[in-house]
């Protein structure tokens, strides 16, 4: 008997006994994964419903028209983008600072994890200010919820306006980044409460930093989704 484990265990050990199985994964980062794909179907369902609208209408609201200016400064025409691309930049570079947080996690370093979860925060709250003056500043334009601007004529490049459409374009602009805003803000608080747990030595007493992990990868998946809405709605 003691031979044959011997056997077992030199067969096991060797080069060829291909490593640590790939289904040797913690319940909870299962979990998660299973929270995000099944969140990955919702999000999918809405853009799917968008994308459906935008292409089978010849008339759309421009979104070069519609998102030229910069709210919170004098810049209100001739910038095409530019606001949007400062959020995105925010929320590419809170991932990047999510990422050094894992990895300093990894190393044990809970000094390095708690100053990028504090990092990671500040980006998620600027991208949720800067929305907030985006929706401010729509609204003011006369895009809100079941309504259409007060001129329609200079979003749709001078083609025949539709206000259906852009009833349409504005219902779905406002619930799909609004429901992105809530996972963004929810990923926040979860932050905040990680960050509460780092500082108290939680995840240090207990030799693992896997939930910063696992809160890393519900973060990495709002910024994915967020690639996505910006396509749909700011450039196609």
């Amino acid at each position: 008997m003691s031979t044959a484990v011997t056997q077992i265990d030199e067969v096991k050990t060797t080069p060829w006994a291909g490593g640590r199985s790939p289904f040797s994964v913690e319940y909870g980062k299962i979990m998660m994964w299973f929270f995000l794909l099944s969140d990955a179907f919702t999000f999918s369902s809405l853009l799917i419903a968008y994308g459906a609208l935008r292409f089978s209408s010849n008339v759309w609201p421009a979104a070069d028209l519609i998102f030229q200016s910069v709210p919170g400064t004098s810049i209100s025409h001739g910038a095409p983008l530019v606001f949007v691309g400062i959020m995105t930049f925010i929320l590419i570079a809170s991932s990047v600072t999510m990422v050094l947080g894992v990895e300093a996690g990894h190393r044990g370093d809970r000094k390095a994890v708690a100053g990028w979860l504090v990092a990671t925060v500040i980006g998620g709250f600027m991208f949720l200010g800067c929305q907030a003056l985006e929706w401010t500043h729509l609204h003011s334009e006369g895009f809100w919820w079941g309504s259409i601007p007060k001129e329609l004529g200079e979003y749709f490049h001078g083609k025949e306006v539709s206000a259906t459409y852009t009833q349409q374009f504005a219902n779905l602009f406002f619930t799909i980044t609004g429901f992105h805003g809530f996972h963004v803000f929810s990923g926040v608080i979860i932050n905040i409460i990680i960050l509460v747990n780092v500082l108290k030595g939680t995840y240090e007493k207990r030799g693992s930093y896997l939930m910063v992990e696992k809160v890393g990868l519900y973060w990495h998946f709002v910024d994915l989704v967020w690639v996505f809405v910006f396509t749909f709605f700011y450039l196609v």
